[in-house]
């Protein structure tokens, strides 16, 4: 395998860090040598990783931190440097959903609260970073989109835009810094993948929660969180620009490029069987579905 960035004691910048995909990239950047800084708004799920990460002998520490806060984040270089010294790697992986509904039903509430901790939180860390980025001989950046963000996703539309919003920045971005930097810039796509992000999204109704527990206790949901990560740790070293995960990643990326509205309506469908109004917390009232509280 050719590498592209050597892992070994490079400074890793990770959001999210405190569950599911964010959890694992911690872990396995320790196992590669890696020192992680890791990120998220929940102080108690932070620090179980740290100390999961100290048990297999790796160095992390912890940056309790609200992606959408724009003075959190911008603050977070020179803690990381006070404590590291240098910064050669930022992965975006921080993320919520909303509840699944139409655009027409969802709350406006909820799609701004999407876009402030996906695309803001994304487009935070990066111009808080690039400087000292720029700095380093080899340095990555990863930022996590969604296949949702690739190609439509009924019910979950506003999510998916804020996941388009994240492929076309990382797109335009490794345009800019090709010819400047020696910065790999990469976008991850991945499919069903079992994490967190449904329990710790707060516009989740709970009985989409409660099944999102039951299919990941049946191991129903896609690839697991350590295969994710690994799949996205090995795309980094090689530099690769985009990283699909999970074999329906790859296959609805094949799909939709060569039949994009026939692999829509089957998206449509399938979400509607799976993600139907008694899943998603709506409920019928007149024949009008409105969200359940």
């Amino acid at each position: 395998m050719e590498v592209y960035i050597q892992l070994k004691e490079k400074i890793c910048v990770v959001t999210g860090a405190g569950s599911g995909i964010g959890r694992q990239l911690a872990i396995q950047l320790s196992g590669h040598g890696a020192i992680v800084a890791g990120v998220d708004y929940d102080p108690n799920s932070l620090a179980e990783t740290r100390e999961m990460v100290l048990a297999m002998g790796g160095t992390m520490s912890k940056h309790v931190v609200d992606v959408s806060s724009r003075e959190q984040v911008f603050a977070l270089p020179e803690a990381v440097l006070a404590e590291h010294g240098h910064v050669h790697v930022i992965i975006n992986n921080a993320g919520v959903i909303h509840a699944h509904s139409s655009i027409d039903e969802l709350p406006i509430e909820q799609v701004e609260r999407v876009f402030n901790i996906n695309w803001w939180g994304t487009y935070f860390l990066i111009k808080a970073f690039l400087p000292f980025l720029k700095e380093a001989e080899e340095a990555g950046i990863v930022n996590v989109s969604s296949m949702g963000g690739y190609m439509p996703f009924p019910g979950q539309v506003g999510y998916g835009a804020s996941k388009a919003a994240v492929k076309l920045l990382t797109e335009g971005l490794r345009v800019e810094l090709k010819n400047d930097t020696g910065i790999k810039v990469c976008v991850v796509y991945p499919g069903a993948v079992s994490t967190g992000i449904t329990e710790n999204s707060p516009d989740v109704p709970e009985a989409f929660k409660e099944l999102a527990r039951e299919r990941e206790a049946e191991k129903q949901v896609g690839v697991s969180a350590d295969k994710a990560a690994g799949k996205i740790i090995r795309g980094l070293e090689r530099g690769q620009t985009r990283i699909l995960v999970g074999v329906d990643s790859w296959f609805l990326d094949k799909l939709y490029r060569l039949m994009p509205e026939a692999t829509a309506s089957l998206m449509a469908w399938i979400m509607s069987r799976v993600a139907g109004g008694e899943i998603s917390g709506q409920k019928e009232n007149g024949g009008k579905k409105e969200l359940a509280e």
